[in-house]
């Protein structure tokens, strides 16, 4: 039986900690057989993001392309994606293409707090990519900045995972699911 392949779309992490690298190392403890789109390249390492660089969205697009039209896509994860432009052609590409189950982590600030997706961005990512996810999994500060919401609370965390509900599939904020 063939491997199931799940595809990765997102940033480039020169530390190998997050991004694509982590999917890839994900996917492949997983028994998964892990293939890429590179939507934004940072130079970083464990004590922060030194640098970013978006990459042109006809080519983040043209990589999708490449990749879906020769192996058999199970699974679509987005990450970083730096611009509302790659956010709005990555949504085009998975509706084009039909990809198959897509999940959504909506990654706007690194961990050290560098900006990694700018406010078109984050407006795309509400009104085009969302609605294609079957899963997103917003941390806190992801939830508050998607729903406008403050989050302190468990009873918070739940009606922000409902609200992103309501634009998407299954949500997960910490332990608040639906």
């Amino acid at each position: 039986m063939a491997p199931r392949v799940a595809l990765t779309i997102a940033g480039s992490d020169s530390s190998g900690g997050a991004g694509l690298q982590a999917d890839l190392k994900t996917f492949a403890a997983l028994g998964v057989y892990g293939v890429s789109a590179v939507a934004a390249v940072t130079a970083q390492n464990t004590r922060g993001v030194s640098a970013t660089l978006t990459m042109p969205a006809d080519l983040v697009t043209a990589q999708i392309e490449a990749v879906a039209s020769d192996i058999a896509i199970h699974v679509v994860k987005t990450g970083m994606l730096g611009s509302g432009a790659v956010v709005e052609a990555v949504a085009a590409a998975i509706r084009a293409l039909s990809l198959p189950s897509l999940v959504v982590d909506p990654v706007l600030v690194s961990s050290t707090g560098q900006r990694l997706l700018d406010e078109d961005g984050l407006s795309a990512l509400r009104s085009v990519l969302l609605p294609l996810a079957k899963v997103v999994t917003p941390n806190i500060p992801e939830a508050e900045a998607l729903t406008g919401m403050r989050i302190a609370t468990a009873d918070d965390r739940r009606r922000a995972a409902r609200q992103l509900h309501e634009s998407c599939g299954a949500v997960e904020i910490g332990r608040a699911h639906v």
